[in-house]
């Protein structure tokens, strides 16, 4: 099981109580799915293994989970910091048009005019819309905002966006 095959879905930021609860923080746009959860893959110190949720429920911002075999809050204590990952296939479905980050990134930019931008490595989420982080070998990084006006298709199965630049997003000087 390689972790760059995996999807991290929280985080395990404290314990709660003496049975070896711990306490989660979402890393999900679905933490409802902590209370569905059967198993889950515990990523801790450079490995993973799968193990059994015993029980879960909401707390306050956070999950409670406990996890089989962390039965005591010192045991929980080892654990601080550690992913709880899932598998691709266990990912909720999104509705056509949206994506989720890992999906995208990687992904080969081309605009309409300019041909070939580079390459997206990163996505960063702002209040009004995501911001697509492009390394380019010609202009440097691009912030490219997601809305319809700039970002016109994006096709998994090629591995490509296509984008139409608006005016101002990468100086005209560059490449």
């Amino acid at each position: 099981m390689k972790e760059k095959e995996l999807i991290s879905i929280g985080k395990i930021v404290g314990t709660y109580g003496y049975q070896g609860m711990v306490r989660i923080m979402p890393l999900t746009n679905f933490p409802e799915r902590f209370k569905e959860l059967k198993t889950v893959i515990l990523w801790h110190n450079g490995k993973g293994s799968k193990v059994i949720v015993e029980a879960a429920r909401s707390y306050k911002e956070s999950f409670l989970l406990k996890l089989q075999g962390i039965n005591s809050m010192e045991a929980a204590k080892d654990y601080h910091n550690a992913l709880l990952k899932i598998e691709e296939s266990q990912l909720y479905p999104l509705p056509p048009g949206h994506y989720y980050h890992f999906q995208l990134q990687g992904l080969s930019v081309y605009d309409e005019e300019k041909g070939f931008l580079g390459e997206l490595t990163e996505v960063l989420e702002t209040g009004a819309n995501d911001v697509y982080v492009v390394q380019s070998p010609g202009y440097g990084e691009i912030l490219l905002p997601a809305i319809k006006d700039v970002i016109r298709e994006i096709n998994l199965e090629e591995k490509i966006i296509r984008v139409r630049l608006l005016p101002g997003l990468i100086d005209s000087t560059g490449g």
